[in-house]
């Protein structure tokens, strides 16, 4: 059997994720989830959470560019933190101190640190801010309450222009970082796609993230109970709850012969 870590983004960023999320978790669909802290919803909607605890992972989503990180003050577009990635990085103290707020607001609630970090729209990678992520949970947490991180390097069987070039923001050089301070890194990301095709279409991407992903690999996903009026990817969410719910996803499971996974019960080596 090969253990995979199926993770639902972004929890917390409407009352429909979080709710879909929730319910995914308690029936063992996911082992998972990633919350965007900065949304006001935080707060109430981890409570959905807390009868899985201990059976999922819970993460912090690094958040630069949503509509909070917008309101935070330190937001930006996806387009402008690529961009300023590339030319020379983020400040490394300014990102210490937003990577703190979000750790701190991430406890408050949960009352730990988070069992992952991964990021919106991959930021936990680019430069300056991978440094800053390293540098702050080295310092902040001893060795066996430190988060694994999550690299978003396709598979060697799931290489696509758009897996490649998410890889090239910094995947290698964040795994480097980690591995010369023990923080211990997922080996592979699958589940990026265009949001696009259908409940049928992503039931075949399912299906090849399955057979394609190493031991040890996290699939995310992006699902919701139902779209919500001014998600972009609403639909998306929608199509990929309905699958994950269904019977033909434990069946997928099966073929493939994958058994969803906690991070903990991986021993992800730094």
């Amino acid at each position: 059997m090969k253990h995979l870590i199926l993770c639902a983004d972004d929890f917390a960023v409407n009352e429909s994720v979080s709710r879909g999320i929730a319910a995914l978790a308690r029936a063992g669909r996911i082992s998972a989830t990633s919350a965007m802290v900065l949304s006001p919803r935080w707060a109430r909607d981890a409570a959905l959470l807390q009868k899985v605890r201990g059976h999922i992972d819970v993460g912090l989503h690094l958040d630069w560019t949503s509509s909070f990180a917008h309101a935070a003050g330190h937001g930006m577009s996806l387009a402008g933190a690529m961009l300023k990635a590339v030319l020379g990085g983020f400040n490394q103290a300014a990102a210490r101190a937003v990577i703190e707020r979000q750790l701190d607001a991430f406890e408050e609630v949960w009352q730990c640190p988070p069992d992952h970090i991964d990021g919106h729209q991959h930021v936990q990678q680019f430069a300056g801010i991978r440094d800053a992520l390293v540098a702050v949970v080295e310092q902040r947490y001893a060795i066996k309450n430190r988060a694994y991180f999550r690299l978003s390097t396709g598979a060697a069987a799931d290489k696509t222009f758009k897996t490649k070039i998410i890889a090239s923001m910094g995947a290698p050089a964040l795994a480097g970082l980690a591995n010369t301070v023990g923080i211990a890194c997922a080996p592979a990301l699958a589940g990026i796609y265009d949001f696009s095709g259908g409940a049928k279409h992503y039931a075949q991407l399912m299906e090849h993230w399955l057979q394609d992903s190493p031991e040890g690999g996290v699939i995310m996903c992006h699902p919701a109970a139902r779209a919500m009026a001014g998600d972009k990817i609403g639909a998306a969410r929608a199509w990929e709850h309905a699958y994950l719910a269904s019977d033909a996803f434990p069946q997928a499971l099966r073929r493939a012969g994958v058994v969803l996974s906690c991070g903990a019960q991986l021993h992800f080596e730094a």
